[in-house]
């Protein structure tokens, strides 16, 4: 190397894909594709059978990309920028396709050149690395990598950082003690939160027809209702990882859900998928002890959230019934687990309160994004001029739901089947003042969960949900 080359005079290559954002734009393409245009997933196989680049052009070619909503890592933002201050020239030296690219360039305005993948060329490892040394020669060049493709540059490199390194790359870090910038933790805990554990609480609606046929000494029944309880955790949780990846760019412009672990960053979509893959594999399992009817719910449930990821949560109200229909799914489930029939007055009374309570998650949504929200920005199919119509929606349903609780217990059949008939009357006020209570707090925006989450995690509607279950025993064994 030319000895009167000063480190000030040297060019700074940038690679994009997990060094300067968190994520990988093919991926990110990839699940925008699915997002936007699910008929193109059929074209990928097609594509990607061309070579790596030929899929990365298609699919930049066909989506909508917006380079401002992308996680990028702000120590790496803030450090160019004290480079470009200091008089540097930096280029974007990326395996991404040159319209990806040159939108993040154009949106940071730091490099002073893009170099990058084109139609026929997948600018990675020795292709990007003799493209640099043909454009510096003997100045030598910095370069910021991460990846075991970023090996053959980071050693020709006069000076390499290496940033949130793979396997590979981290090992090479170690080995020659270049500059590391590494703050990737708590990845597990990022994991766990990914699964949203928090709502397997929703899950306990498989043990309804176990509690209502009264069966709660039969051992057999409530493994079994158990054993459907894990199957449907782990099935959700595979769901809300797969809706998260195709929700990223929405999630990203909302002011909570951007903190969520594959939004932000945290987590990859590589990860996603495999947390998915493993999950659904758990719920199949624990479904193989499970008579087959529970299994053919849990496949239409699983149609129906797979149907709801991809389409169903941007239609104007077929959302919220969908909604509604899962968490009656639950129900149905722990009955086909259990081998309980269901009734034709829970489903119906499943069916108004779920529905109110999946009104109040649109409700919510509508207000956090506030005025001017529309479908572009939501990424549902309601806009702010709905807030009044589903507030009343939600609250007409809610009631709608007590009313058949009220034409219930003054049925032949809670005469027959309870002890003391007149205690179970007080469900009907402890239903309303719970419902009452969730739209009074969603009208005062403070309701920032899920509503289901929340009955099961507030301690007034705790302390109800107990009292009526103190009046359902008494009803039933007194």
């Amino acid at each position: 190397m030319d000895a009167r080359v000063t480190q000030a005079e040297r060019t700074v290559y940038v690679d994009l894909d997990g060094t300067l954002i968190h994520s990988d734009l093919l991926w990110e393409t990839l699940f925008l594709a699915a997002r936007q245009d699910p008929k193109l997933l059929v074209k990928v196989p097609v594509w990607a059978f061309r070579g790596k680049a030929c899929l990365k052009a298609e699919l930049a070619r066909r989506v909508r990309f917006d380079a401002a909503s992308l996680p990028y890592r702000t120590e790496i933002v803030d450090e160019l920028k004290a480079l470009k201050q200091a008089g540097r020239r930096i280029v974007l030296a990326t395996g991404s396709n040159e319209r990806l690219a040159h939108a993040v360039a154009d949106h940071l305005g730091l490099f002073d050149a893009v170099m990058a993948s084109c139609d026929g060329v997948n600018l990675t490892a020795t292709r990007k690395l003799q493209r640099i040394e043909a454009e510096t020669g003997a100045d030598g060049f910095e370069y910021y990598g991460n990846s075991h493709e970023d090996i053959c540059l980071l050693e020709a490199a006069a000076e390499a950082t290496v940033v949130a390194p793979d396997r590979t790359a981290r090992r090479w870090q170690r080995r020659t003690g270049s500059t590391l910038i590494d703050h990737e933790k708590g990845r597990l805990k990022s994991a766990v939160k990914a699964m949203r554990p928090h709502q397997w609480t929703k899950n306990v609606l498989v043990f309804v027809p176990v509690a209502l046929s009264h069966e709660f000494m039969n051992f057999g029944m409530l493994f079994a209702a158990l054993l459907a309880f894990v199957s449907f955790s782990a099935a959700a949780s595979a769901v809300y990882i797969v809706n998260d990846l195709l929700d990223l760019e929405a999630d990203r412009r909302h002011k909570t859900k951007r903190r969520r672990p594959f939004a932000s960053g945290r987590l990859g979509i590589p990860t996603g998928l495999k947390m998915a893959t493993v999950l659904l594999a758990v719920s199949v399992f624990a479904a193989l002890f499970l008579p087959i009817g529970y299994a053919l719910v849990l496949a239409g449930y699983m149609v129906a959230t797979t149907a709801y990821s991809f389409a169903l949560k941007r239609m104007l109200l077929i959302d919220v019934m969908t909604l509604a229909f899962l968490y009656t799914t639950r129900i149905i489930a722990g009955a086909e687990a259990t081998g309980v029939n269901t009734s034709f007055w829970l489903l119906a009374f499943s069916i108004f309160f779920f529905l109110s309570l999946a009104l109040v998650k649109r409700f919510t949504e509508l207000q956090d994004f506030g005025v001017g929200a529309g479908r572009a920005t939501t990424g549902r199919g309601y806009v702010d001029a709905d807030i009044e119509t589903i507030g009343q929606m939600g609250m007409s349903s809610g009631f709608a739901s007590v009313l058949v609780l009220a034409l219930y217990i003054n049925s032949p059949e809670v005469a027959q089947n309870y002890d003391i008939p007149y205690l179970v009357w007080p469900l009907c006020p402890i239903l309303l003042y719970i419902i009452s209570r969730i739209w009074i707090l969603a009208r005062r925006d403070q309701m920032h969960e899920d509503p289901v989450v929340f009955i099961l995690q507030d301690w007034r509607s705790q302390m109800m949900i107990g009292l009526g279950a103190a009046m359902f025993l008494g009803a039933a064994y007194v």
